[in-house]
């Protein structure tokens, strides 16, 4: 994945994920839940002033600072992964990543909180939106490629992000 690809993708993904939020403050925002399965599944406006599952609440300056090093960590990952057929998984699950991260911290950065709109409540789990999504499957992907895919030398990320990786 080229450097011009990985950009319009990240567009992209964080254009669905705030063209969701935009539908669901229009939408959602000061009404009734909607069911979508009975019992199961709904749609709801919250607004998430914390990180995964509400942890630190209100502490924006926290989120920006941690948001913005690991966005240049992974922009330097990106750089200094190799241009090979190999490294294509890689690049995906970083574009995914990078662009849940970035959406989330558009909404921190803009509006002070993250508007989250899916819920399941059949198994209790946090009310969540398209960017964590990204997050979640980016993530998983990511323990996938490191248990699975790829040898331990081909990821030494010190010597990547030092230039030094042949």
């Amino acid at each position: 994945m080229g450097y011009i690809i990985a950009l319009i993708a990240t567009v992209a993904l964080i254009g669905m994920d705030q063209w969701v939020k935009y539908i669901s403050v229009n939408h959602l925002m000061n009404q009734p839940d909607i069911t979508i399965i009975d019992g199961i599944f709904e749609l709801a406006y919250v607004e998430n002033r914390g990180a995964a599952f509400g942890m630190l609440q209100n502490k924006i300056w926290v989120f920006a600072i941690f948001t913005i090093l690991v966005l240049a960590f992974m922009i330097i990952i990106f750089i200094r992964l190799p241009q090979t057929s190999r490294f294509r998984p890689m690049r995906v699950t970083l574009v995914l990543l990078f662009s849940g991260a970035l959406g989330n911290f558009l909404d921190r950065v803009r509006i002070g909180y993250v508007v989250d709109m899916f819920h399941f409540y059949w198994f209790e789990f946090p009310v969540f939106n398209v960017a964590d999504i990204f997050i979640v499957i980016s993530c998983f992907m990511l323990v996938l490629l490191m248990l699975f895919y790829y040898k331990e030398d081909e990821l030494d990320f010190w010597q990547m992000i030092r230039g030094h990786h042949e």
